[in-house]
């Protein structure tokens, strides 16, 4: 299958633009961290399967499908995941913003609100990286709502950014269909 120039493009700023975002959600779900109840983090902390993030657990499903011992958290390769997890997301929305209408506001909230729910609330807990979501307490799933709808923000301000200096993106596209 050969690639269109503009599909390997977009694909390579979605995922440049989320590795961007993910180093920013992770500061602010920090933040939040920091400064919630300590026994809510706790409690967060509890619940997880093997103690870890999904992208830990992940890595160490992997780890335990060759006969290795699942590394500890953190980890770099652990890190590693969580990051080509958003930037896989991040890809593929590099691709269909186009076609996203609510200007970077509203791709933005819709590229962060998606990915917390499909991937937070519905595949790692259906995997088995995440407990169930009713286990987590709410500040977990407010804090991770808030942290994906950040990453989802500086996503699209970032791509908007190189839309607007190299004249490509959704603006572009709504002018042609205009014509």
């Amino acid at each position: 299958m050969k690639m269109n120039g503009t599909v390997a493009a977009d694909l390579a700023k979605g995922a440049a633009a989320g590795a961007a975002a993910t180093w920013v959600m992770d500061r602010v779900d920090w933040f939040m961290v920091e400064h919630e109840n300590p026994e809510a983090w706790r409690r967060t902390q509890s619940v997880r399967p093997n103690g870890k993030d999904p992208a830990h657990n992940m890595v160490g499903a992997m780890a335990k499908a060759v006969g290795r011992e699942p590394p500890a958290q953190p980890h770099p390769a652990g890190i590693a995941m969580h990051y080509a997890l958003a930037m896989s997301s991040t890809a593929v929305y590099g691709t269909m913003r186009r076609h996203i209408p609510g200007g970077v506001i509203g791709r933005g909230l819709v590229l962060g609100l998606g990915i917390f729910a499909i991937e937070d609330e519905l595949i790692n807990p259906a995997l088995g990286f995440a407990a169930p979501p009713r286990r987590y307490p709410w500040q977990a799933h407010a804090r991770g709502l808030v942290a994906h709808l950040v990453l989802g923000l500086v996503t699209e301000a970032i791509l908007s950014a190189v839309d607007s200096r190299t004249q490509s993106g959704p603006r572009r596209h709504e002018a042609r269909r205009r014509r």
